[in-house]
């Protein structure tokens, strides 16, 4: 079993990740993925999308086993809400 160890605060990962994303990654999975987990390194820039996240980020660390992932809900701020209220984006 691999132990694997975050590199960076929650906080860097968070900006490198949105950074990654909204400079590029977004143009890329938009079309046709709303709803869906897009898991982003935020060393490399390598994704995956996926309907989970846990199928999204294994998928990551098969390619990139040292990855530090970042994931998002395309089309949405967030990767889970609780309550009634929705969290997607008005565009």
């Amino acid at each position: 079993m691999t132990i694997r160890q975050r590199r960076y605060s929650k906080e860097e990962i968070a900006r490198r990740g949105q950074e990654l994303y909204e400079s590029g990654i977004r143009q890329q999975v938009e079309a046709g993925n709303e709803g869906k987990i897009v898991a982003i390194d935020i060393e490399t820039g390598e994704f995956e999308v996926d309907k989970n996240v846990v199928p999204a980020t294994n998928r990551l660390f098969g390619r990139h086993p040292g990855a530090q992932p970042w994931v998002i809900r395309i089309g949405h701020r967030a990767v889970d809400h609780f309550g009634a209220r929705s969290l997607k984006k008005n565009s």
